[in-house]
């Protein structure tokens, strides 16, 4: 395997760094603090082309491949990771599903300003009762004739009061099971749909995390994705794709820690010498290095086996379940090498360790990850 990166992939990586040094970082804290959504931020990604990456540019995106989305947001992420995960949502989960599954009329409609970064997206499948087990729905779409009728409840909605354009996945046909359950276009402003109230989090702070309420919500037919019972497919195929973009977030997240961490133990002295040159912060470097680069392959693994066609069920998964716990080891291990000034603001790595927590959870918990992988190992014997 070649693990040189094209003059694209190296150009796209040291744009998305720049951006995240220079824009990004200067108001990273006070976002945190105030729960405050980089709006301005946001738009200047979608201009630079960032929120939706590997779209064909016949519709607005910018053609690149996953391994280069998988670059930029690993960048992103080393310094706010409540920007990257609503760059996920809308490149992963929202433009992917969007230009994979949906009728040219639906793409030139929604995908092209979603590409553009023009209007954000947002990917609603979590429900009061149906987190990891989503074929659980409670949320109902009853088909009316010429429309359809949407009741329902959706937590856990990143990109919440900010998104313009909602993929629901809701239940059809509830004696069909999951073969029942459809996925459809939601427009921000259309009756009976509310934005409920936001989320207090203990991480990704900059991001909008809220609950949406259907009440009695008339959906137009044309807006329904794929055959009628394809919603459940719809989802899984498209959050299989999406745990590659977390497992980049969950590495930039890793590897800021560990450059944050890096930087502090050679200007931090102990005992008259550097600390980096004490054996017990020496060995956790070299821990977290190595589990970092572990991690990196990982995901440029999946992230190949994505472009290559091949199957990337397993290798996302696996990306997804291992960079998650490096990430969170890596920051807890980060804030230890600061000692007290990791538990101020000021440092940054606190807030990397309150981010880090939640790439072990949404797209899939850890738990689900593991299902996924053994699965597809009991189905190779």
């Amino acid at each position: 395997m070649n693990f040189d990166l094209t003059e694209e992939q190296i150009a796209v990586r040291d744009a998305a760094r720049d951006f995240a040094q220079n824009v990004l970082k200067p108001g990273v804290i006070e976002r945190d603090r105030d729960q405050r959504f980089p709006h301005e931020e946001v738009k200047q990604l979608g201009e630079l082309g960032f929120m939706g990456m590997m779209v064909d540019p016949k519709y607005g995106g910018g053609g690149m491949d996953t391994l280069s989305y998988a670059l930029a947001m690993e960048e992103i992420s080393k310094v706010d990771a409540s920007t990257s995960v609503c760059m996920s949502v809308n490149n992963s989960l929202v433009c992917w599903g969007l230009e994979k599954f949906a009728n040219e009329e639906q793409k030139l409609k929604y995908l092209v300003p979603l590409a553009t970064g023009e209007k954000i997206g947002a990917f609603c499948l979590s429900e009061p009762e149906a987190g990891s087990d989503a074929t659980s729905q409670r949320t109902t779409a009853i088909d009316m004739g010429d429309h359809y009728l949407m009741n329902g409840t959706k937590n856990w909605i990143t990109n919440g009061s900010t998104a313009s354009v909602y993929l629901v996945i809701a239940q059809t046909n509830v004696e069909a099971g999951h073969k029942g359950i459809n996925a459809f276009i939601i427009e921000k402003g259309m009756e009976g749909f509310i934005v409920g109230g936001k989320e207090d989090k203990l991480g990704i702070r900059g991001s909008d995390t809220h609950t949406l309420l259907f009440n009695d919500v008339k959906v137009p037919k044309e807006n329904r994705i794929g055959e009628d019972g394809f919603g459940f497919t719809f989802a899984m195929k498209t959050l299989s794709g999406g745990r590659i973009g977390i497992a980049s977030q969950a590495l930039g997240i890793a590897s800021g820690a560990l450059e944050l961490a890096l930087a502090y133990s050679k200007e931090r002295k102990a005992f008259g010498k550097e600390i980096c040159k004490h054996q017990a912060i020496a060995f956790k470097l070299a821990d977290m290095a190595t589990e970092i680069d572990a991690a990196r392959l990982l995901v440029w693994r999946a992230a190949d086996d994505k472009d290559q066609g091949r199957n990337y069920d397993q290798s996302g998964a696996m990306a997804k379940l291992f960079a998650s716990k490096v990430a969170m080891d890596t920051t807890v291990e980060a804030v230890q090498i600061h000692g007290g000034y990791g538990f101020v603001k000021e440092y940054h790595v606190e807030r990397l360790m309150r981010d880090a927590k939640i790439t072990q959870i949404y797209e899939g918990t850890s738990e689900i990850q593991k299902i996924v992988i053994s699965r597809n190992l009991i189905g190779k014997i």
